[in-house]
Formats: structure tokens, C-alpha cells, sequence
């Protein structure tokens, strides 16, 4: 741990100048987080994160080995990363007709509590809504509505979960409640909300 910046980088990270990093956050071996990025607090980035430039990284975010987050990309508070998932930032790539800087980047926004698993990928220019799942291996190309599961290629919706992650199985007058956290939810107009 850095005592004096109370966060701990590991002795194979580089942290690149111009960069903010939260009280208790980890950043492990071979991670890279390049300038101008800012990270919460109580963050941990496995090994072999990449974090580029400018990225914004809310508090209690978790991402896991060999992730590479791109400018544009912003990830909201407690937010999980997979393993070896993957986020673009540019929609038509091409090596001969490079796309350097952020009038290029597409934003991607992943909110509050969402879960993106193992080996997914998330095409840039959509929002992860709150405490949504995106299976793994799972290619999301349209937005995701808050609490909805997500599986497939392209993902499609397959079921709801709560913010603590329980499967929500809603009544005849679409109610559900989630025994682990105590909240209810409703499914109303293709959507739930927590009530």
C-alpha cells in the first residue's frame, strides 16, 4: 500500500503522470493507466488491465484480468468487468485510415451495478443500464435496459435480475421482491423499476 496516496499500485503496473486514483483502489501486475484517466476509490484492476486515456471510473468498480478499457468508455460505480471482456470505442476501424482522438470515439456508458461477464463484448455507442447482466461471451449491440439479463449474439433480453443479483419472478400484476436485498420491482412497459 502507498501510504502516502493510500492506494496500492503494483511494483509491474506503470501509472502515467496526470492521473487520479481513489483511497484503497489496487491496480495489479502488468496493469497500465495512462493519463488523464481518473479512478474512484476502492477500485481493484486485476492484471494486465489496460486503462487509457481520459477514461472516468467510478468508486467499488471491479475489472478483472486482461480488460482494456478505451477512451470513451466510462464505467459508473460498482460496475464488475469480466475477465478477457472486451469494449470498443470506434465503430469502422481501419489500420490504412487510422482514427486517432476523441472526435473519433464513440461513448459507451456502463451505470451503477452493472455486470458484464467473461469474454463479452459491448460495441461502443450504447448504455449498460443499472444493475443490467450481460452474459458471458455475450455481444451487446443496442442499450440494455436497467436490471435486464442479456445473453447471446447478438444479446438479446432473457430474463431480470435485482440489484443483488437474485432472478426477479414477477406476480400477476408483474410485482416481484428480492429476498436477499428486501426490494420490490415492477415490470411496466417492457421495464422494471424498483418501487
Amino acid at each position: 500500500m502507498n501510504t502516502q496516496n493510500k492506494f496500492y499500485v503494483n511494483q509491474y503496473a506503470v501509472v502515467d503522470d496526470n492521473v487520479e486514483i481513489g483511497e484503497g483502489t489496487k491496480i495489479w501486475h502488468f496493469s497500465h493507466v495512462q493519463s488523464g484517466a481518473k479512478i474512484g476509490k476502492k477500485c481493484i484492476l486485476g492484471q494486465n488491465v489496460n486503462i487509457a486515456n481520459n477514461v472516468e471510473i467510478g468508486n467499488f468498480v471491479k475489472i478483472q484480468n486482461d480488460v482494456s478499457v478505451y477512451e470513451g468508455v466510462i464505467l459508473e460505480d460498482y460496475v464488475f468487468c469480466g475477465p478477457s471482456m472486451v469494449f470498443t470505442n470506434i465503430i469502422d476501424p481501419r489500420s490504412k485510415y487510422p482514427q486517432v482522438g476523441k472526435e473519433f470515439y464513440i461513448p459507451t456508458l456502463v451505470k451503477e451495478g452493472a455486470s458484464l461477464g467473461a469474454n463479452s463484448t459491448i460495441v461502443c455507442g450504447h448504455t449498460i443500464g443499472r444493475f443490467a447482466f450481460v452474459g458471458a461471451g455475450s455481444v451487446v449491440t443496442k442499450d440494455v435496459p436497467d436490471f435486464a439479463l442479456v445473453v447471446g449474439n447478438p444479446a438479446r433480453i432473457v430474463g431480470w435480475y435485482s440489484e443483488a443479483g437474485k432472478k426477479l419472478k414477477f406476480d400477476e400484476n408483474g410485482i416481484a421482491h428480492c429476498e436477499k436485498s428486501g426490494k420490490s420491482y415492477k415490470f411496466e412497459n417492457n421495464k422494471v423499476i424498483e418501487i
